[in-house]
């Protein structure tokens, strides 16, 4: 199985939060993780957000900055598909970050439609166009 995690998904491995344990233990069964190349600067600017305003101390926002960015490289990160973004964001009336997070997961099925690839966000909106367009979708605190 691939698991695709947007950065909502993708911040619960590195900030505890509720249902962070579920995308732990999903990650761990998952066989890839793939994710779009824009959570990189999604979830530093989120950390950075959540320690300016004091929700980390500067050696636990450092370690967590380290962190992610050195397990970046375990992750794979696709492209942006900005046409097709656009498209799904026009479709089903999404913010723009998200469309390219569902565009970027489509790339995971280009040449096996029988691939099972599990779309993981903690946006309704978002998880409702992932299961519309045929996405088996992680569904924990929805």
């Amino acid at each position: 199985m691939i698991l695709y995690l947007d950065t909502s998904s993708l911040a619960k491995l590195y900030v505890e939060e509720a249902f962070s344990q579920d995308v732990r233990e999903c990650c761990a069964e998952a066989h890839i993780i793939a994710t779009s190349r824009v959570a990189y600067p999604e979830l530093l600017s989120a950390l950075t957000r959540r320690y300016n305003t004091g929700d980390f101390d500067k050696v636990e926002f450092e370690s967590l900055v380290s962190r992610f960015t050195t397990e970046w490289g375990r992750y794979v990160s696709l492209d942006i598909k900005e046409i097709h973004a656009g498209e799904l964001a026009r479709k089903h009336g999404i913010r723009g970050f998200d469309a390219i997070h569902l565009a970027s997961a489509f790339q995971l099925t280009t040449n096996d439609q029988t691939i099972e690839v599990v779309f993981s966000s903690f946006d309704k909106k978002l998880n409702e166009a992932a299961k519309a367009e045929g996405f088996a979708v992680l569904t924990v605190g929805i």
